[in-house]
């Protein structure tokens, strides 16, 4: 239960930090800015896939963190390819690899982040 509650407080977290940056133009004016949303985003999606993937059919818990993982990954990879096909529409700048590469480091660790917490808060509340 502490997973949803986190996972609910982090998606109103994160839409309101977006529009923050939005308006400030923090993604232009602090290089590092994308760092923290994508480990955000990813411990976000982290923990919708241990809710989704908590269901008793995927009984090994290797199976569910390696779905987890699947599933932060491919959701991470569809979301630079929505960059990458709004800034070849748009013209806005050029792809650049290494920050996509980083994106999607951010994204598993956020992805990884929330694999340990939400097993530590299981552990916790049985033991």
């Amino acid at each position: 239960m502490k997973s949803r509650k986190l996972a609910a407080f982090l998606i109103i977290f994160i839409f309101i930090l977006n529009l923050l940056a939005g308006k400030f133009f923090w993604y232009y004016s602090v290089w590092w800015f994308d760092m923290p949303m994508h480990f955000l985003g990813g411990l976000w999606l982290g923990l919708v896939g241990t809710v989704i993937f908590s269901n008793p059919r995927f009984q090994s818990i290797r199976h569910k963190i390696l779905l987890t993982l699947l599933f932060v990954f491919v959701a991470g990879l569809f979301w630079e390819l929505f960059e990458y096909a709004t800034d070849a529409w748009t013209g806005a700048h050029g792809f650049i690899p290494l920050d996509s590469l980083s994106d999607m480091f951010f994204d598993m660790a956020g992805g990884m982040t929330a694999i340990v917490f939400v097993r530590q808060a299981r552990h916790d509340s049985t033991g």
